[in-house]
């Protein structure tokens, strides 16, 4: 029994005795709660830093949106980025001070100056972006900012209008059946994502001609007016200076918003004629060539079944005896894009010949049913330079090549390969 006790005093001696990082090791329990606690004081020190952080950039975020009291976001499937720049030129034109951002074929900042750079990004898109836009064009002494929407879920457009712009004037261009597996997949359920923009006690302007009635009762709920843009107010004489095709609903509606704003109509359009056209605007492009110029129209961007269609009469290749060449854009993250188009193809957009490039090419072309196989050319995986030569090779006098699709990835090659060939006035 004497042995026993003193056996257990001795242990109890070298414990003392030991290093307090081993006797941690050999697992006291005052040392392991010593670290659970000190780990969970970090743990909360840490959240109350990013909430402190949340606040901060919150509160700093209102101040600086104050200090711009005209803020017009821009949302809608086709022509959100030629709106904002028409917009944001009317504004300039009737003296008020404006910045403006564009998120689509390649995201822009214009400055107050009227000069514009590219927005930098590292890594994805993020609509916490717009925050730096604001602090910019508040550094800038803007008077007015005009942004185009860049998130594609409803929740996001959601957050980025209630938290982020909170604008004074809203803009919706229309509803097209284009990111379907987000905001889809009815063309209804398009509508209500796209309204998740609309201002609070202020007024929704949109060019919009079937879903009128749910983003007016949308700006209703938010205590809104909703204002319909009527394009027959835009003249051809209106839409012949511009230097690229500009479409009448686009013009009517930036007019009606810059009008809203305090601006002269006639003002306001003269400064929209001196507009720099969008990298995703509809162009027609003059381009030398060994066997003749051709003409290249860039509708790349153009990617729901509606817009490409509309284009398509518009570039008059609908008629009797027009020669055209469709070159194809196709991406393999695009590919519900890819089905919503075929249909088109060989149907309501008869081309002498189809040229398929990009990725997925081959699944493509089994999709364009309507086409016979030998006037399919693909060209999956091809560079610029062997695209545009297998294509001007199929082009006959007079003939059109217009590019439709999407414009990412090898789209952007061809247009600059195309802009450095293009034969200007």
């Amino acid at each position: 029994m004497g042995r026993t006790r003193r056996g257990r005093a001795r242990r109890a001696r070298r414990r003392l005795l030991l290093p307090a990082r081993e006797r941690g090791r050999r697992g006291d329990p005052q040392a392991r709660a010593r670290q659970v606690g000190g780990g969970l004081r970090f743990i909360v020190l840490l959240l109350a830093a990013v909430t402190l952080l949340g606040v901060w950039e919150t509160a700093r975020h209102r101040l600086t949106r104050r200090r711009i009291p005209l803020r017009i976001h821009v949302n809608g499937s086709r022509g959100k980025s030629s709106v904002t720049r028409l917009i944001a030129a009317g504004l300039q034109a009737g003296g008020i001070r404006t910045c403006a951002k564009t998120t689509g074929s390649a995201a822009r900042f214009l400055h107050a100056d009227g000069t514009e750079t590219p927005v930098v990004r590292h890594g994805s898109p993020n609509i916490r972006e717009q925050l730096g836009v604001f602090r910019q064009a508040a550094a800038e002494g803007a008077e007015a900012l005009v942004l185009e929407c860049m998130a594609v879920r409803p929740d996001l457009q959601r957050t980025c209008e209630r938290d982020i712009v909170d604008s004074t004037l809203g803009v919706i261009t229309n509803v097209r059946s284009d990111h379907l597996e987000v905001q889809g997949p009815r063309l209804e359920d398009v509508a209500r994502s796209l309204s998740q923009t609309v201002p609070a006690r202020a007024t929704l302007f949109t060019a919009e001609d079937v879903f009128t009635g749910d983003l007016a009762e949308a700006a209703r709920r938010r205590g809104s007016a909703c204002r319909v843009a009527d394009p027959a107010t835009v003249t051809p004489a209106d839409l012949a200076p511009f230097r690229y095709v500009e479409f009448a609903e686009n013009v009517a509606l930036a007019l009606d918003v810059c009008v809203a704003a305090g601006v002269d109509r006639r003002r306001a359009l003269e400064g929209m004629w001196g507009v720099r056209p969008d990298v995703g605007a509809l162009e027609r492009l003059r381009i030398a060539d060994p066997a003749g110029e051709l003409v290249f129209a860039n509708a790349f961007a153009a990617n729901d079944p509606e817009s490409t269609a509309r284009i398509w009469r518009t570039l008059g290749l609908d008629a009797p005896g027009s020669r055209s060449v469709v070159l194809f854009n196709n991406r393999a993250d695009r590919m519900r894009r890819a089905r919503d188009l075929a249909p088109l193809l060989g149907t309501s957009m008869k081309a002498d010949h189809y040229v398929l490039i990009g990725q997925g090419t081959s699944q493509l072309a089994d999709m364009m049913r309507a086409v016979p196989r030998e006037r399919i050319v693909d060209l999956g995986g091809a560079g610029a330079a062997e695209i545009w030569t297998r294509t001007a090779a199929l082009c006959g006098p007079g003939a059109t090549v217009v590019g439709i699709g999407n414009i990412g990835g090898i789209g952007m090659d061809v247009l600059a390969l195309l802009r450095e060939r293009e034969v200007r006035p």
